[in-house]
């Protein structure tokens, strides 16, 4: 029975999608599918904002000093503190108070910023270098060259890294080591964060490649005479960029955590430059007179890494080719 001349709409058929949206959707290209999903998660676009800006910060960290009218993060004045020495709180000249030595926090935790960023960037991005290197060639060859390099990975998972982090901040923390390529503080935190992480992200790719390497269009690439080269680099790496991009992001929080461990425990980064690893021992002592002291570059710590693991989730929907919303 039909109202005013308008005919029912079948049953089952309301839910279906009119043809012009889904050819709409089927006919953007993978970059503007992916940017519109993206867009969708408001949690994940407000942290890559977050650390958009903390890198920006980081960057340009003297001039953002300078704009706050902050003294240097490595400037002393003892007639910040009282006259027991303690570290006076935070004030409208100095927001996020002193230390004991009279140091600006502020000042510190933003160049606090560039030293754990740079880290767990640079780091993240050596290591995901490698692994995918070595990743991609023991899961297209397999046979003898996947069983050395995955018997080198056991070992190299098999070693403790803060035990590996002593060893290396022994030898690196004076003097540069493998003939100066390491160079002590940061340079050293780097080598240790890539040479300990890199197995993680060889053996995804491993896993990946070893799944790719019997799909169709490899057996077509193999057919058509393609080199060995040129099917690892031109067919199957461009695959790999959405799992890649995504478990790189997820890694450098973890890199940036490291660091911080590394440098609580008197290993990583060590004066003049700053860390928030770094800041957090230094406060421990006197956290009960100074919770300021502790409380921020712990907050800044916590607010970065939490904005690359929403980030990574965000990522991860986003270049998921099942996603649907």
């Amino acid at each position: 029975m039909t109202v005013s001349g308008v005919e029912p709409v079948p049953a089952g058929l309301a839910d279906v999608e009119p043809l012009e949206v889904r050819d709409e959707v089927s006919a953007l290209s993978p970059r503007r599918l992916f940017w519109r999903r993206f867009r969708q998660d408001k949690v994940a676009v407000v942290s890559g904002i977050i650390i958009i800006a903390e890198i920006a910060i980081a960057i340009f960290a003297p001039v953002v000093v300078k704009i706050l009218g902050l003294p240097g993060p490595n400037v002393q004045n003892p007639n910040l503190t009282d006259a027991f020495g303690s570290p006076l709180g935070p004030s409208w000249a100095h927001p996020f108070g002193v230390d004991q030595l009279g140091h600006d926090l502020l000042a510190r935790v933003i160049y606090g910023a560039r030293v754990s960023l740079t880290v767990g960037i640079v780091g993240t991005a050596i290591a995901t270098l490698i692994g995918v290197t070595v990743g991609l060639f023991a899961g297209f060859y397999k046979g003898a060259v996947d069983t050395v390099i995955s018997r080198l990975l056991d070992v190299v998972l098999s070693i403790p890294p803060l035990l590996l982090g002593l060893g290396i901040a022994a030898a690196c923390s004076v003097h540069a080591c493998v003939k100066g390529l390491v160079q002590p503080g940061i340079g050293a935190v780097i080598f240790l964060i890539a040479l300990v992480t890199w197995p993680y992200m060889a053996r995804i790719v491993r896993g990946l490649v070893l799944s790719l390497r019997e799909r169709e269009f490899i057996e077509a690439s193999h057919a058509l005479g393609a080199s060995n080269a040129r099917i690892m680099f031109r067919e199957i790496l461009p695959n790999l960029a959405a799992p890649v991009i995504v478990f790189a992001t997820l890694q450098v929080p973890l890199n940036i955590l490291f660091e911080a461990s590394l440098s609580y425990l008197g290993i990583g980064i060590r004066p003049p430059s700053v860390s928030w690893g770094q800041m957090i021992s230094e406060a421990t002592p006197i956290f009960n007179t100074a919770w300021w002291f502790m409380v921020f570059p712990g907050a800044a710590l916590l607010v970065t890494v939490l904005a690359f693991n929403l980030l990574g989730d965000g990522l991860r929907d986003a270049l998921n080719p099942r996603y649907a919303r």
